[in-house]
């Protein structure tokens, strides 16, 4: 979740190249060497009989699909957002223009970061958000994204957390990579706090969320807890606008950090973008279904 200010991105001139990462909706996400720097900011599903439904190598249905328990969540909202937008480099000033989140004035939205050879945030996020999406409608829940494609400018932190308010989301997630120094490595989980404001009636519902998410995360992807930030994987803060403003139960995940070669590599593979959409699927499953 770091950047540089848009203003120095543009000036550098970078170009887009295309990493050619095909997300869950089949459409090839762009990826911009764009240098980092920051800006902004389990328990398993349900599963069939010992045996049930094993594929080769002893693997589950549910494990290599993450089909578990058709219309499980019928009747669900999930609102997913995909941090970030990869055409957010493109409009400075609108990225830049600042908003207010309750606590303070912050920028729009941020370019996000990226690995060092060039797989961007926002191109990762959105990918994962769509396998993730699919993940949830096949078991039955309603879900809904905060932005439509990986190649429009923004929408503001605000309008994302107003997406969730309006839909009435039992639960959502904005889904990071996050920017560190290249020693640190691990994932952690971005909680809100109580502020005297719209989030405070969710803030224990929230945490409930993050919990399941991290301890879902966790077991489902083989990612230790950051070791960087935060308490065991979990990060109260009160600067985000997309809790801030949030009405209904929200966190944010920083997948892993984009800046270390390990998770990089990672976070390059689409069979491990399905893990952790499965992972993060087994996770909103546990807090909506406990």
């Amino acid at each position: 979740m770091r950047a540089l200010p848009v203003t120095l991105l543009t000036a550098c001139g970078l170009i887009v190249t295309a990493c050619g990462t095909a997300g869950a909706s089949g459409s090839a996400s762009p990826a911009s060497g764009v240098p980092a720097g920051r800006v902004a900011t389990q328990a398993p599903a349900p599963s069939a009989a010992p045996g049930a439904g094993r594929g080769a190598g002893g693997a589950s249905r549910e494990q290599a699909t993450g089909t578990a328990r058709a219309e499980s969540l019928a009747g669900k909202v999930v609102v997913i957002d995909p941090g970030h937008n990869g055409g957010n480099y493109r409009d400075p000033k609108a990225v830049n223009r600042k908003v207010n989140v309750l606590t303070q004035w912050k920028a729009c939205d941020t370019t996000g970061t990226s690995t060092d050879d060039g797989y961007t945030e926002a191109a990762f996020s959105w990918d994962v958000s769509n396998r993730l999406a699919k993940i949830l409608k096949s078991r039955g829940a309603t879900v809904k994204l905060t932005r439509s494609d990986n190649d429009s400018v923004g929408p503001c932190i605000t309008q994302r957390a107003a997406i969730g308010n309006r839909a009435k989301a039992d639960a959502a997630i904005s889904i990071h990579g996050d920017g560190s120094a290249p020693g640190n490595h691990g994932f952690h989980v971005i909680m809100p706090k109580k502020i005297n404001g719209p989030v405070d009636p969710v803030v224990g519902d929230s945490r409930r969320l993050g919990i399941a998410v991290r301890d879902a995360y966790h077991k489902g992807t083989g990612l230790p807890y950051s070791t960087y930030i935060g308490s065991k994987a979990l990060d109260f803060r009160s600067d985000l606008g997309g809790l801030n403003l949030s009405t209904v139960p929200k966190v944010f995940i920083e997948c892993g950090n984009m800046r270390n070669a390990a998770e990089a590599a990672k976070f390059r593979d689409p069979a491990f973008r399905q893990r952790v959409a499965l992972a993060l699927a087994n996770g909103m499953q546990h807090y909506l279904q406990p």
